[in-house]
């Protein structure tokens, strides 16, 4: 392909990416995969140069372009040599026309400025964007950080986590015999700090109540040494079913899948009811914590589902505090850093359940939000995320 191609394909991938954002359709790293599939011609060099052009317009707009071409045409604002590429040759993209539009550099949609967190300000919006390290988790029933470290010899410890390991950008972990044997998992730190704030110890009962594919599922029962009880469970089926291999790989045999019924949920868990010592609640919402990894999700999000998602946080809530048992505790956390999902939400519930108790997450990093803590990308080095922990009165 030659550079002016590369351009108009990197066009004609943002246009499916503006569309598939409206009309709630594939991710963009779905898109490109298909993309590229069906044109075998491009090369290794292709790819990725494309690939970074897509990214690249994608991160600085934080609205959602009128078109691929306008996302293009804001990079080459700022690029000379990217706007020379505008030159009409074949397969590459026509000449700028005079007057034409370019979509606006920002790195929030305009309308959630005002509903961040007031820690996280304008000053860290930046570090939202930024690309984002590749994070392992050690897997403490298969060796140590010391087992993990030589036999990833190029990894570093993690900055906060005690369990966890950093790669170099554009490392091939599951080539690796350390995540083939169960070893290592990826995870980003602050989703193993998550893990952490549980403080599952073996022999609990744990639900883990928005389990999706099992990520702190698999943390949970590393902490608990394979002992004990976890309901890793959730509405999605696909997600869901994604867990199996992941528990085989690990070693757990400790967890149960279960399948819930949205607004139904106390139904399939009601033999659990006033009998866990441990409920996470990890719970959907705007992913505003995790746009350096998925920066399109920024063009997905409304008013509307915004305030769908708060009203389901609360609704997981509620039933989370029906599953414990006297003494039990339950940890809320969100990779969000919207106010009204971290800590307006956490004070919600301490005012409609007033016997919880609100303890500190016993965790590294993070700063105090009401009853919680928050985490960003430009204060911890993390993926944002608000969590918080209650004990239940006994």
């Amino acid at each position: 392909m030659t550079p002016a191609a590369r351009v108009q394909a990197a066009i004609e991938l943002l246009d499916a990416a503006v569309a598939a954002a409206r009309e709630g359709g594939a991710a963009a790293d779905t898109l490109i995969a298909r993309y590229f599939k069906e044109r075998r011609y491009a090369g290794s060099k292709d790819r990725r140069a494309v690939r970074d052009l897509v990214y690249r317009a994608i991160r600085r707009s934080g609205e959602r372009p009128a078109s691929g071409r306008a996302a293009m045409l804001g990079l080459a604002e700022e690029d000379p040599e990217l706007g020379a590429l505008f030159d009409g040759s074949p397969h590459g993209p026509a000449p700028i026309a005079a007057g034409e539009e370019a979509a606006p550099a920002a790195a929030v949609p305009r309308w959630l400025e005002s509903r961040f967190d007031p820690l996280v300000g304008p000053g860290e919006w930046p570090a939202l964007l930024e690309r984002a390290p590749l994070d392992l988790r050690v897997n403490l029933l298969k060796g140590d950080v010391d087992a993990a470290r030589q036999a990833l010899p190029e990894a570093e410890a993690a900055p906060l986590s005690p369990i966890g390991l950093r790669l170099p950008e554009g490392w091939r972990v599951e080539d690796s015999e350390a995540w083939r044997t169960g070893l290592v998992e990826v995870q980003d730190e602050g989703s193993q700090l998550l893990s952490l704030a549980c403080a599952a110890a073996p022999g609990m009962t744990v639900v883990d109540l928005c389990a999706g594919a099992g990520g702190k599922t698999l943390a949970l029962a590393a902490a608990m040494g394979n002992e004990g009880r976890v309901v890793a469970a959730d509405v999605d089926r696909t997600r869901l079913g994604r867990t199996a291999p992941r528990l085989a790989r690990a070693g757990v045999g400790i967890v149960e899948t279960r399948l819930l019924d949205p607004l139904k949920e106390l139904e399939a868990l009601a033999d659990l009811r006033g009998g866990a010592d441990l409920v996470l609640v990890d719970a959907p919402c705007s992913g505003t914590g995790t746009w350096r990894r998925n920066p399109e999700t920024r063009w997905r999000l409304t008013p509307d589902r915004l305030a769908r998602l708060v009203k389901l946080q609360s609704h997981l809530l509620d039933i989370a505090v029906e599953l414990l048992r006297p003494g039990g505790h339950l940890v809320y956390a969100v990779c969000s850093l919207l106010r009204e999902e971290g800590r307006d939400q956490a004070e919600a519930l301490c005012s409609r359940r007033s016997g919880l108790v609100a303890q500190s997450p016993p965790i590294p990093g993070g700063r105090p939000a009401g009853p919680g803590l928050i985490l960003s990308p430009g204060h911890d080095g993390t993926d944002g995320f608000f969590v918080a922990r209650w004990r239940s009165p006994c």
